[in-house]
């Protein structure tokens, strides 16, 4: 870009901002029907005359009497008080000016339907597929293949392939007594350094030679933890039996229950390059460890098995994990694809990693653990989720064969509970688990007894199992706060002009990969226009690729919409409609205006499970921020293919917004000519520190984006285009500090935060 075409966007920018974007109070509305009235309406409505009361008179001189008291020299008559005058009704306040312009902002295009039949469709598409596989020494292969991808590129990403290689740390505290036969050992374990896991070990008195271990995770069963009874007691048998089961509590739940163990905060460490699910990971992977240390374990019967978020972790680890010999997860997981089109089987964040689906859907991690005993637990009518009639069928359909393969079909099995049918690892599923105990672990042996033990007697307080944990334990917001104090890795800009364009070219080319940038070409389609005081809007459907449709609002005032004329593209944290009053301004000046509800927010908006939605497009290979920043990009360039001569700007209004809007413009250097952002979030670190979860503004957990590049670096990249932050923090000087100096090191005289 030549200097010459600077100034003059530099010029356009001044319009864009200050003045343009001041937004005035908004004006006093009406009083609604059946709202409360003021206290001075309500007393003169109190002391109007009823409808045909005979109003008192009074002597001349004389003063009206109270109401409700008799008048002087009348006893036992009251006078009613003088009727006040009405008061006079308030005029009605004028719309404000840009009411025409949001009620042309509000007219849908898409509808509410389609963003979530999109996503749904998007999601199912990109899951990987089964491959196809003859023999049993083919799936050998591909399961160790997927096995490494995914342990490589999902689960040991950035620190995290430090935190594997930590030896095992076990500190073994009080002994208590369990019941007949058995005692508990209290223990914690380091998952990854500094983050220790409460556990109680159940023990059999008497133990000689080597004998099962068994794993026994929970799910989101809150305060309780590893106290829940169910859990209690199918450890209680266990150790009954003569096996070693460890009770181990999960990050989020019992102790470990304080906000930063959240599993929403576990992205926070995805946003730093290093894989939040790693500690899932691992507080399960070091669990093994510490049991296979034991002098009684068998490493040949090692058993894990859990309910709902404890289902999930036994496929996780046991798919994933070969010394897992047996497992049982009850209600815990579906395919991918199952899970797009079933609501209730969408995971939170650990169930839905980053990349996962791209690499293995649950169906490969069930598949991987041929030809090792599997038994799929899941309830006929459950009220949580993994209901049986849909989650099961696809599961072993897929999965079936390549035991198949092995000859062991019968080492896949499965049990539908149907009483009471709902989510409950209740006697009847922890029954089938000692069935498969006896008959993978113990040979089937006749005189193992596969009924469970009542020992409901024998259960434990949350407080007697609580376990003493360090003063300061790491949680997921302490380690990315730890994580991130080094990032990004490369954040000094360069002071020499001549390196400044090939550390963009190279910049730019890596924050593409990071956030899976997309070349959208767009199909337009006119869906309508209308005319209000003025203003023509035109009412378009942008389909990008074959997947996406966003919605766009073109509007003008005066002239044709092919006009030439500077072009803004208008983006809002609360979608099109919630910009009317900066749109007015913009279109008062002269302006174009693309009003953009790219993918997530306003009319784009998933109907339904948004947030758990925006995890799916991330495991399945994208990054929703990528798809904003690609959408928004696309949208300035069909602009300059309509509108050749007109230069495209870019306003976001709002942080998250904003930072899809700076992401844009520094992939897209030819179509955007600036950037302005209102109310901007000026440093990726602020999500940490203020412990967002990923629930709240799922496209900024942008996996490694922090590890790579700031706010700061993001908008090195548009320079010498203008970007000017308005209503910024104020610790923006911080945190954009040199800014003005990298525009000056291009010949531009900018301060992207002067007013």
């Amino acid at each position: 870009m030549r200097c010459d075409s600077v100034a003059l966007v530099l010029g356009g920018t001044v319009l864009l901002g200050g003045a343009l974007l001041a937004v005035g109070a908004p004006p006093e509305t009406r009083r609604a029907p059946g709202a409360a009235v003021s206290g001075e309406a309500e007393k003169a409505e109190s002391q109007r005359p009823k409808p045909g009361a005979k109003a008192a008179e009074s002597k001349p001189g004389q003063p009206t009497p109270a109401k409700g008291k008799p008048a002087e020299g009348e006893p036992g008559k009251a006078k009613p008080a003088a009727p006040e005058k009405p008061q006079p009704e308030k005029p009605k306040p004028k719309p404000p000016v840009w009411e025409p312009v949001k009620s042309l902002l509000e007219r849908p295009i898409v509808g509410p339907a389609l963003p979530l039949t999109e996503v749904q469709r998007y999601c199912d598409a990109a899951v990987v597929r089964m491959p196809e596989v003859k023999t049993a020494a083919e799936w050998d292969k591909e399961a160790a293949r997927l096995r490494d991808e995914v342990l490589r590129r999902v689960v040991f990403c950035g620190e995290a392939a430090r935190w594997r290689d930590a030896p095992v740390r076990v500190q073994w505290l009080d002994t208590l007594p369990g019941g007949p036969g058995y005692r508990l050992k209290k223990l914690r374990y380091e998952a990854v350094p500094g983050l220790w896991i409460p556990a109680v070990l159940y023990e059999p008195e008497k133990l000689s030679g080597k004998v099962p271990v068994i794993l026994n995770v929970n799910g989101h069963v809150g305060a309780p933890g590893k106290a829940y009874e169910p859990k209690q007691l199918r450890c209680i048998n266990q150790a009954k039996r003569g096996m070693i089961a460890l009770n181990a509590e999960w990050v989020g739940m019992g102790q470990l229950s304080s906000a930063g163990y959240h599993h929403v905060r576990m992205n926070q460490l995805d946003l730093c390059g290093t894989s939040g699910v790693a500690v899932h990971y691992l507080a399960m992977s070091k669990a093994i460890d510490l049991l296979l240390a034991l002098d009684h374990a068998d490493p040949q019967r090692v058993a894990v098995t859990g309910l709902s978020g404890g289902g999930w972790q036994t496929i996780f680890i046991a798919g994933l994990d070969a010394r897992v010999t047996l497992a049982n997860p009850v209600a815990g997981y579906s395919s991918f694809r199952t899970r797009a089109m079933n609501f209730s089987d969408l995971g939170d964040s650990e169930q839905t990693p980053n990349d996962l689906g791209m690499i293995a859907d649950y169906i490969h991690l069930t598949a991987m653990r041929a030809p090792r005993p599997t038994l799929l637990t899941k309830n006929l009518t459950d009220n949580c989720c993994f209901a049986a009639p849909h989650s099961l069928p696809p599961l072993l359909t897929a999965v079936k064969p390549i035991y198949k393969l092995y000859g062991k079909a019968d080492n896949l099995r499965a049990h539908v509970n149907a009483d009471p049918g709902d989510h409950n690892y209740g006697l009847d599923n922890r029954e089938a688990f000692y069935r498969a105990l006896q008959d993978f672990f113990y040979n089937r042996a006749p005189d193992f007894n596969s009924r469970e033990i009542p020992s409901e007697k024998e259960l434990k307080t949350v407080e007697q199992l609580q376990v003493p944990l360090p003063e300061k334990n790491h949680d997921f917001h302490t380690l990315a706060l730890e994580l991130m104090k080094a990032l990004p890795r490369d954040a000094a800009l360069p002071k020499d002009k001549a390196a400044a364009g090939p550390w963009q070219k190279a910049l730019r080319a890596r924050l593409r990969e990071v956030v899976r940038a997309k070349d959208f070409p767009v199909n337009a389609l006119r869906t309508g226009q209308e005319e209000k005081t003025g203003t023509l809007a035109v009412f378009w459907k942008l389909q990008m690729g074959t997947a996406w449709t966003v919605p766009v609002v073109e509007l003008v005032r005066g002239g044709k919409p092919g006009d030439a004329r500077p072009t803004v593209i208008v983006v809002a944290d609360g979608g099109r409609s919630s910009a009317a009053e900066p749109i007015d301004k913009l279109l008062a000046s002269g302006r174009r205006v693309l009003a953009v509800d790219p993918f997530y927010f306003g009319e784009s908006k998933i109907a339904s499970h948004d947030w758990l939605f925006a995890l799916l497009v991330a495991t399945v290979g994208d990054r929703p921020l990528g798809l904003q920043a690609s959408q928004l990009a696309a949208v300035a360039r069909w602009s300059r293919s309509q509108n050749p001569a007109s230069p495209v700007s870019l306003l976001a209004l709002g942080p998250r917004t904003g930072i899809a809007s700076l992401v844009g413009a520094a992939l897209e250097p030819e179509a955007i000519a600036a950037v302005e952002v209102d109310h901007p979030l000026t440093s990726l670190k602020q999500l940490i520190e203020d412990n967002v979860g990923v629930n709240e503004k799922p496209e900024l957990f942008c996996f490694g984006l922090l590890e790579l590049a700031d706010v700061k670096q993001i908008a090195a990249l548009v320079a010498p285009r203008p970007v000017k932050f308005q209503n910024a923090p104020p610790r923006a000087k911080t945190d954009l500090a040199g800014l003005a100096e990298w525009y000056a090191l291009w010949g531009v005289a900018l301060d992207p935060l002067a007013p």
